[in-house]
């Protein structure tokens, strides 16, 4: 079993969290627990990383969730209903290839930024409608994938040839 040490620190909160039931009802036996009236939802913070882009009107730093088995880059950002101006999702290959997303599920638009082997930006989709199938192609090979909320590229001048440095790039 390879453990990911990104989702350990999730693993263990779910853990504790369905162990506390059965600790509550074992010095209660005589009473079951009362069935809860509305579910309860347990909220982890994503693990983020840092992630820089150089461009013509300076770097613009942002934290990023990192997307690097097929799972979580099938999942994406789906079904987030908001994205922090700095926050965003950096989806790894390991090889740089043709890509295409598409925002099957995902209620708000996004920026997707195409980034080559050498950590510089080769294409970006700028202001991607919500739940559109429609594939978004890299038009060139992408070893990475950056979304970012709709309209933050233009807004931070982030453009074709800049450089982002993470440390997937080598960086």
């Amino acid at each position: 079993m390879i453990l990911n040490l990104r989702n350990a620190g999730r693993t263990a909160v779910l853990a504790a969290a369905m162990a506390v039931p059965m600790l509550s009802g074992a010095c209660r036996a005589e009473t079951p627990p009362a069935a809860p009236s509305a579910p309860v939802a347990i909220t982890v913070a994503p693990v983020t990383e840092p992630l820089t882009i150089d461009t013509a009107q300076g770097s613009v730093a942002f934290r990023v969730e990192i997307a690097d088995s097929d799972a979580e880059r099938e999942q994406g950002l789906m079904y987030r209903t908001t994205l922090a101006p700095d926050a965003g999702m950096l989806f790894v290959w390991d090889r740089a290839a043709p890509r295409a997303f598409w925002m099957k599920n995902t209620y708000i638009p996004l920026d997707i930024i195409y980034i080559g082997a050498n950590g510089r930006v080769i294409s970006i989709a700028a202001m991607t409608e919500p739940f559109s199938e429609a594939p978004i192609p890299s038009h060139g090979d992408a070893k990475a994938v950056l979304e970012i909320a709709g309209g933050r590229a233009a807004a931070l001048g982030i453009d074709l040839g800049d450089q982002v440095h993470h440390k997937m790039f080598g960086q």
